[in-house]
């Protein structure tokens, strides 16, 4: 008799049990978990102690559309995909490149910008203007970005040194320590623009790059990129993107004729 009652009692913890995890999941399923560094103007950036940008916004929206509540998760940019491997966010929003190594573990959406890489100098530098004028020069990127693999394919002699940071990549050209940084022409231009530090773009970008956000690959995660581009292609037709492109960088950077 007291086996059956404690078997009966460990059925009910079960079965209570299973209906938690199960409202958890179907509370869940209303919200999508987003992955960004807060740290890229003006795509992700903090201003008085609010997440604000282009991807921010996008997000809203998209949220909005898909009928979910979106949950933004900051970290710096080199832990992001750790993040998205470990299942701690849904997705990553910070101007994460298709690359081919990139698709071979991630599922991504269709690309929502469209943009090149482009390299900074200080302004009074007038020797870097290519990949070309590069060699024996010091090149910042932003640590588990892919402007380094692009640098590196473009560097036949090898005589770049590429050195990576997690924020603050301009701060060591401003101050003479790096020659050069890289990163997409659209954030140089912004940042350069409302920082008003001693900065210029150099040449033209050196190679034009499509952005998307990556998603595991599992079935949910195949699931969610789904509902995502459907949302997408809504914000696309509706016009939605290219109005909030145009708040944010005053030209359409959404669509691949336009890439700069």
């Amino acid at each position: 008799m007291r086996n059956i009652i404690i078997g009966g009692f460990v059925a009910a913890l079960l079965m209570v049990a299973g209906c938690t995890e199960k409202s958890k999941e179907s509370a869940d399923s209303n919200v999508i978990s987003v992955g960004m560094s807060g740290t890229y103007f003006p795509f992700t950036f903090s201003k008085n102690d609010e997440l604000q940008g282009f991807e921010v916004d996008l997000w809203r929206a998209l949220a909005s559309e898909m009928g979910k509540t979106v949950e933004f998760k900051q970290t710096n940019f080199s832990g992001l995909f750790g993040m998205l491997q470990a299942g701690k966010i849904d997705t990553i929003s910070n101007q994460i490149t298709v690359t081919d190594e990139r698709t071979e573990q991630y599922y991504f959406a269709t690309p929502y910008v469209y943009t090149g890489a482009q390299l900074v100098v200080h302004k009074d530098n007038n020797d870097i203007h290519s990949v070309d004028d590069l060699c024996g020069k010091k090149v910042a990127v932003n640590a588990g970005s892919n402007f380094a693999q692009l640098l590196m394919a473009l560097d036949t002699e090898k005589c770049i040194n590429v050195v990576t940071y997690d924020i603050g990549i301009e701060q060591d050209v401003i101050l003479g320590r790096s020659d050069a940084f890289v990163m997409d022409r659209t954030s140089a231009v912004a940042l350069i623009e409302e920082s008003g530090h001693p900065l210029k773009v150099t040449g033209s970008p050196f190679e034009v790059i499509a952005n998307a956000f990556p998603f595991a690959k599992t079935e949910q995660g195949a699931e969610t990129r789904d509902e995502v581009n459907k949302a997408l292609a809504v914000l696309r037709q509706n016009g939605t993107l290219t109005a909030l492109s145009m708040k944010w960088f005053h030209t359409d950077i959404t669509t691949a004729d336009d890439a700069q």
